[in-house]
């Protein structure tokens, strides 16, 4: 036998598998592909097996195919071979190298690109249905999104007084089975009645009957004759119970007669706890807080709600023994002494007792002094209670204020301020109504005393400032705010800029509007740098002031503002819109003056400047300052336009026309010439108008307003083949705007060729397709027709191409849905177009046809703070306020819209561009609007 210990490490003998003696066979895993060796052959295992079967006496296994096989098993066996294991190409000889790897992970690569591209289009398809879904079906917590925003404006009064939740489960089923039991009645038998009826009598004979018979019961009687009255008194009680100011109250199943003076007094009780407790609440709530108050019998809070319960179930004095206890058991609770206070302030003397034991067992709490001081009912006692106060607590604030409040002599409150703010040197409020009550140069002395002992506190420097402005020393103001935030800052006790704009709004509320100024001055930029987009926090911190009704701290804001942004055109807008609303003409035009010297090249600030100027009344000045800004701005067509309207307004004609011919020299546009046409057509000079219109047209072909222009004209003076050819040619010319179509087919319709206007309309849509214009007027053709159907099928087609239009809603909604129809269809348009006027209006219509008046106004002040410049709106909230508003209310609207200045809307663009009602102010325009609405 070899010595050798090392066979470990040696190689194994040829054939050699492990276990082949137990019966074990050789195997080959994933991992052992490639350079693995193979097993033994087929031929060997056989071999092997054999002579083991030999040697153990046994036939020879079938394994490896010892027991020959059918040829038709091997293909089955063949057939049905697992995929997994690879012969072949894919056997494991295969040489699988570095190329192989790399190519496997290109492609790999390319994979993982392609599903990430497929990924975000597949998400973004996905996330875009999912909106639309959860916009056609929205959830119940986006449907009270509203409410609960508005959840946030409910201050904490409201919060506290919501009622609670009592216990509801079958709280109506008991109701109404105590109604039903009150309701229960019972026939009397006539026996019963009638011995009632003579129970009462007087019997001249005397019974000789020996008591055989039957004897009469009179206490029998006299219970059936209560039954009765009972049995009645219950159904009055009943039936007046469902009548006004009566109450019945049911004591075991059966109604009671109700006494004035108790009910008085329970009705009293309720109005002052709140409302009515059931008693069913009462019983569980005061199984639950003795249960508390026995667990832990050191629980203050438990005595006090336990003993308010009492209260309320209106056993007072059940409630007294409760909190005694508590008093007793908690002598360190304060809220438990002040309850006990509460519920005996009807004996005064009571009260004080109970308020003396409280205060000795808690000499420092500020609130049972607080509370012994309100007991006392003369100044003299109150004094004497609160300097006791004082000597145990002399730094509480409030009770130097009790104490100053009760002292009415002057010199005596400023000797006990003198005293407060030398014992409470850090009570900003102290100090300040300490310069408060004395004199100015005192008040001075006071509030510098106060800064040297609160360093940190900002409201001393803003009283300062106050105190200056109050004496008349405003220009001090500004340099006081400006030293106030040197000190807090060196202090680091700097408030936020909103917290000086809120002081600042403070300070304008009670009157004083220098130092208001002067704290927005020195504080607006705080921890503002150059760098940060300083101009749009101003204009939104001043937009928020103005909203809130801060006029003059807005106005502070702005002229920061524009002392560092001095050629700002919207800083200067902002600036003199405020005036204009809020401020005097005077300072507007101050304002405007100061604008356009600063920004000499602002053609909005110049037209503003002069349309105020106008509009003030200083005609003369407005030409001046259009002549001023035509130096400024030479050739410019929108000062030109607005120096012709002015002349228009004047019924200045000939100067308009001078000023359009200059500016067809000078400035020559398509709008200049149209303006020129126009007002020659106003003016009934339609050969003059038609030759401009043909002279703009050779330089301007394109121009649609002037062929419109052109075709009005002629039909003005009814040549209406003249009008149709320049409509036509208009069309040629300018394919790509719908109002020539429409000019056209209405033309042609009112011609009768009606098929030549759908045809007209049709190729407009060609070209403009997706407008609602064109669609909503191929509409108004077939109805105009009587022809509904056509209508509907071309409206539903228009409705697929516009689905956002809210002039198809409303046309649909009015003119081709039934009555009953129109409410549903208005909330599918409102859910498919948001925020539309038209549809406002629609719906406001359909509720005033309801008759629901409310809900019309409500509708109709909808649509014009949505779009004020909508003039179709203005018109129909006329209509309705002629029939069902009050003067006020049309004097209202009336300057409403004059302010509002509306140019769009096809009912008032109609009217408003009329030639005739060129001369008539916004008032009557809107009035015949009106009359011409249907």
């Amino acid at each position: 036998m070899s010595g050798r210990r090392d066979f470990l490490s040696m190689p194994a003998p040829e054939n050699y598998v492990a276990g082949l003696g137990r019966g074990a066979t050789g195997f080959t895993t994933r991992s052992d592909l490639g350079p693995a060796r193979e097993g033994p052959s087929e031929e060997q295992m056989k071999e092997m097996l054999a002579k083991r079967a030999a040697s153990l006496g046994q036939a020879a296994p079938s394994a490896y195919g010892v027991v020959e096989k059918k040829p038709e098993e091997d293909e089955d066996e063949e057939r049905f071979q697992d995929p997994d294991n690879e012969v072949g190409l894919f056997s494991s000889g295969m040489n699988y190298d570095k190329d192989d790897d790399e190519a496997d992970r290109i492609y790999q690569d390319v994979d993982e690109k392609m599903d990430k591209r497929r990924r975000v289009r597949r998400e973004a398809r996905e996330k875009k249905e999912r909106e639309e879904y959860e916009r056609n079906n929205p959830k119940i917590q986006l449907q009270f999104a509203d409410l609960k925003r508005a959840l946030g404006n409910v201050s904490e009064e409201e919060w506290a007084a919501l009622p609670e939740v009592g216990d509801m489960t079958g709280k109506a089923k008991r109701a109404r089975e105590a109604r039903m039991a009150n309701a229960r009645s019972y026939a009397v038998p006539d026996s019963v009645i009638q011995a009632a009826h003579s129970g009462g009598e007087l019997q001249t004979s005397i019974s000789t009957d020996d008591g055989g018979g039957t004897i009469t019961n009179f206490a029998s009687i006299g219970a059936a004759q209560k039954s009765a009255l009972q049995v009645r008194l219950d159904s009055a009680a009943n039936s007046g119970s469902n009548g006004a100011g009566t109450q019945t109250a049911t004591t075991s199943g059966t109604a009671t007669s109700v006494d004035p003076r108790g009910y008085i007094t329970a009705l009293d009780k309720k109005q002052a706890m709140g409302e009515d407790v059931p008693v069913e609440d009462i019983n569980r709530a005061r199984v639950l807080l003795e249960s508390a108050v026995k667990t832990n019998v050191h629980n203050g809070p438990g005595y006090v709600a336990l003993a308010r319960l009492e209260e309320v179930a209106g056993k007072i004095h059940t409630a007294k023994k409760i909190i005694q206890k508590g008093c007793d058991m908690c002598p360190k609770s304060i809220v438990v002494w002040e309850e006990a206070i509460r519920l005996n302030k009807e004996n005064i003397h009571n009260a004080k007792i109970i308020a003396a034991s409280g205060i000795k067992q808690n000499p420092r709490a500020i609130k049972l002094w607080i509370a012994a001081i309100d007991l006392e009912q003369t100044p003299a006692a109150r004094k004497k209670v609160t300097r006791q106060a004082l000597d145990h607590n002399p730094q509480s604030v409030e009770l130097w204020k009790i104490l100053i409040n009760d002292t009415e002599d002057i010199e005596s409150v400023k000797l006990l301020f003198a005293k407060a703010t030398d014992t409470v040197k850090l009570s900003e409020e102290l100090w300040v109504s300490y310069a408060r009550v004395s004199g100015p140069e005192e008040a001075q002395q006071i509030l510098n005393a106060a800064r040297k002992a609160i360093p940190t506190s900002w409201a001393i420097w803003v009283h300062a400032c106050r105190l200056q402005e109050e004496l008349g020393k405003v220009n001090l103001c500004d340099k006081i705010m400006e030293r106030a935030v040197k000190a807090l800052i060196k202090e680091n006790a700097m408030p936020s800029r909103e917290d000086w704009i809120t002081q600042a709004e403070i300070c304008e509320e009670e009157g004083d509007i220098v130092t208001a100024g002067a704290i927005i001055k020195a504080t607006i930029g705080w921890k503002l740098d150059e760098d940060d987009d300083r101009r749009d926090v101003w204009l939104e911190d001043a937009k928020n002031s103005q909203a809130r009704g801060r006029y003059e701290v807005a106005r502070a804001i702005l002229a920061n503002a524009v002392s560092k942004f001095p050629t700002s055109t919207t800083v200067w807008h902002a600036s003199a819109d405020l005036e204009k609303h809020h401020g005097s003409t005077e300072a507007l035009l101050q304002i405007l003056e100061r604008a356009v010297n600063a920004c000499p090249t602002s053609e909005s600030l110049w037209l503003l400047y002069a349309r105020e100027m106008y509009a003030s009344g200083d005609g003369e000045g407005a030409r001046k300052v259009l002549g001023r800004s035509f130096e400024q701005l030479p050739g410019n067509e929108n000062l030109y336009t607005r120096a012709v309207d002015f002349e228009v307004d004047d019924e200045n004609y000939e100067q308009a026309r001078i000023f359009l011919q200059i500016a067809r020299q000078t400035a020559a546009t398509d709008r200049i010439f149209m303006k020129a046409a126009v007002l020659e057509r106003q003016l009934g000079a339609y050969e003059d108008a038609l030759d401009i219109c043909n002279q703009g047209l050779q330089t301007w072909p394109g121009s649609w307003k002037l062929h419109a222009i052109k075709g009005q004209i002629y039909e003005s003076l009814s040549k209406l083949k003249e009008a149709q050819e320049a409509y036509s040619i208009g069309t040629r010319a300018a394919p790509k705007s719908p109002i020539l179509y429409v000019l056209l087919s209405r033309i042609q319709e009112k011609q009768g060729a009606v098929v030549k206007a759908r045809s007209t309309l049709d190729r407009g849509r060609q070209q403009n397709p997706k407008n609602d214009t064109l669609l909503v007027e191929a509409v108004r053709l077939e109805r105009r027709q009587n022809n509904v159907p056509a209508a509907q099928k071309i409206m539903a087609a228009a409705l697929q191409e516009c689905p956002t239009s809210g002039l198809l809603w409303a046309e649909k909604i009015m003119h081709l849905e039934s009555r009953t129809q129109r409410k549903p269809r208005a909330l599918e348009a409102i859910k498919k177009v948001e925020k539309d006027p038209q549809l406002f209006i629609v719906v406001a219509r359909i509720f005033w046809a309801e008759r629901r008046l409310d809900k019309a106004a409500t509708w109709f002040t909808k649509a014009l703070v949505l779009d004020p410049d909508f003039g179709d709106g203005w018109v129909w909230y006329w209509k309705f306020l002629e029939q069902h508003g009050t003067e006020e209310k049309k004097a209202e609207v009336i300057e409403r819209c004059i302010a509002s200045e509306p140019r769009h809307g096809e009912i008032w663009q109609s009217v408003r561009k009329d030639p005739r009602n060129f001369r008539k102010g916004v008032g009557e325009v809107l009035k015949i609007a009106a009359a011409k609405a249907e």
